[in-house]
């Protein structure tokens, strides 16, 4: 079945329907970043393989509401397919509601999967849609016609001893639970997988890239349900959790088991990271209280054996990319070195590290012009030859037993422009500042996010991303609460957490430049104006120095870059083969 049957199929569900238009989100019921095959939805309808986006269709149209990362990627895929693209003003804005509102007439029907829908979404096309009598009802209209539908994965789980997390689940569940007391909830519904994943000790291989497992929770006071293919967990498996207090139940029946909620409970669900069919099967006289996962903030503060762990990753981590780099130096121009052949090589001295799982991410492996599209992931059709010329930027990441990678480095490749010399100097500015920032207690990401713009907006330039996301423990590469980026989000950066710090510049058509830590939040000092944080630098990996522009730099800047490579040295030296020293000896050199 092409596209276009597809859309048409859909039309005609619509029309037995009276249906006006359809919505199909990126998601799954959990709200997932990464999905699994059976709900990658938006491919199987229009072709377009992004990880963002929305379709909308009715009669006369069909379009696909993505952000700027996607553009072109967007325009290849769908020509042909009967979708249009809609550019998005803002990222991750819902602007398709507005275009509901100005196309579709009073009394008009919406129709969407609401288990891919999250609640938050849900609210608001039920708040915006509703001031024009527009209604939004649950239909499926991709199940009927999706011949071979791919089935949920049934890969086995499995569950981390304590001695690895530093944690037990019943600990884990307290703290839940006191958190519950204090927004006075009975219940609490949890559908995130990562928050599943940290909760209950578990990992799995559900979702490429983010080691989870399908599942959900309902906790109580005195009990806790996980909902999980049974078959997914050993015998063995099943009694630890009965000990922690865990009760392990079939995955469908969590509707029913919502659905039989006392009258006149309470519970808490996070709005953002639950979807709308199960608020929707909710008995009418529970109370419902809308709140972040406790789960969520107690995840991104690590304890001492998680940071123990991650730093011994760092290592192995810091081993692969410094081979990948000696590598890429050696050979270029004398062997032939693609955007899609650099990415396997890399993977495969990850491969050779102990405890190496896979990706962290998709690997961003970009040449030239193509470095400038921050989200650019090489195909068969773009994969460009890397020739001893310009700058190539690597954005890349790990999963391992036990902590989990993210790093970009930029490097030169030869015969590079002053331009380009002066945006990788300024990149690497902005870099130093976030990472040698001490900040009272209680600072906010978009603080940070400003102290790391600072060296780049004073010659006025800015970038369209954020500086850093949360990052997790053997899990998910892109966590919250806590993110560096220019919205007012009041979470303050708490001791422990793990956050990337990623500044770039990039110029279409030409280059682009990034460059990447992770830290960790740490004590500096007490004054007598309060606590005040710092971060360590937890990626251990050579920063190029080559076509740095030294009279840029401020002498805080040269000794934070000299004292970093200098302990990058230190750190990985004892890994390495004397060949290996010697190349990273020089790559890390004082400047």
């Amino acid at each position: 079945m092409t596209y276009k049957e597809k859309l048409s199929a859909i039309r005609k569900q619509m029309e037995a329907d009276n249906v006006q238009a359809y919505l199909i989100p990126s998601a799954d019921p959990h709200m997932s970043e990464y999905l699994p095959k059976h709900y990658k939805c938006i491919p199987f309808a229009s072709g377009f393989r992004g990880s963002a986006g929305t379709l909308v269709i009715t009669q006369d149209f069909a379009g696909l509401w993505t952000d700027s990362r996607y553009f072109e990627q967007a325009a290849e895929q769908l020509a042909g397919s009967g979708f249009e693209l809609v550019k998005l003003k803002v990222q991750h804005m819902p602007e398709y509601i507005d275009w509901l509102n100005d196309t579709l007439a009073p009394g008009d029907v919406v129709a969407t999967d609401e288990k891919l829908l999250s609640i938050l979404s849900g609210d608001l096309l039920t708040l915006n849609l509703g001031k024009k009598r527009i209604t939004l009802t649950h239909k499926d209209y991709l199940d009927p016609i999706w011949e071979n539908r791919p089935a949920l994965p049934t890969d086995a789980a499995f569950l981390i001893e304590d001695e690895h997390i530093g944690q037990s689940v019943s600990a884990k569940l307290a703290e839940v639970r006191a958190a519950l007391t204090k927004h006075q909830a009975d219940f609490h519904l949890v559908s995130s997988l990562d928050d599943m994943a940290w909760l209950f000790n578990i990992r799995g291989k559900d979702v490429n890239y983010n080691p989870v497992v399908l599942s959900f929770a309902l906790i109580s006071q005195d009990h806790a349900k996980i909902y999980i293919d049974p078959a997914k967990l050993t015998e063995a498996e099943k009694q630890t959790l009965l000990k922690s207090g865990v009760e392990v139940i079939a995955y469908d029946e969590i509707e029913r088991d919502l659905s039989l909620l006392p009258a006149n409970a309470s519970i808490l669900i996070d709005p953002k990271r639950n979807c709308y069919a199960y608020l929707k099967v909710l008995p009418a006289s529970v109370k419902v209280i809308k709140e972040t996962n406790p789960s969520t903030v107690l995840k991104a503060v690590k304890n001492s054996t998680e940071l123990k762990n991650t730093r011994a990753t760092m290592i192995k981590d810091g081993v692969a990319i410094t081979r990948f780099f000696k590598w890429i130096s050696e050979n270029i121009g004398k062997i032939k070195i693609t955007e899609l052949s650099a990415a396997a090589r890399l993977r495969s001295y990850r491969a050779e590290q102990e405890g190496f799982i896979g990706d962290s991410f998709t690997t961003i492996s970009a040449y030239k012009a193509h470095g400038a599209l921050p989200h650019y992931s090489a195909s068969a059709e773009s994969d460009s030859e890397l020739q001893p010329e310009s700058l190539f930027l690597v954005d890349s990441g790990g999963q391992y037993f036990y902590g989990t990678t993210d790093i970009t480095r930029t490097v030169s490749l030869g015969k590079n422009t002053e331009e380009e010399c002066i945006d990788y100097t300024l990149v690497l500015k902005g870099m130093i500042d976030g990472c040698k920032s001490r900040f009272p207690k209680g600072t906010c990401g978009y603080q940070i996010d400003a102290i790391t713009r600072k060296p780049i907006w004073e010659h006025g330039i800015n970038y369209g991303h954020g500086t850093g996301h949360g990052v997790g423990y053997f899990l998910n590469v892109h966590e919250g609460p806590q993110v560096f980026n220019p919205t007012n989000i009041p979470v303050a950066i708490e001791l422990g957490m793990i956050t990337s710090i990623e500044p770039g510049i990039y110029r279409p058509g030409k280059h682009g430049i990034r460059i990447e830590n992770l830290v960790t939040t740490i004590e500096d000092a007490k004054t007598e104006f309060g606590e005040f944080y710092a971060f360590e630098a937890l990626t251990i990996a050579p920063i190029s120095t080559n076509i740095i522009k030294k009279d840029l730099l401020e002498n805080s800047q040269i000794q934070w870059l000299n004292s970093y490579n200098a302990m990058v040295f230190e750190k990985l030296s004892p890994f390495l083969t004397e060949e290996e020293n010697n190349w990273l000896k020089k790559e890390t050199a004082a400047i």
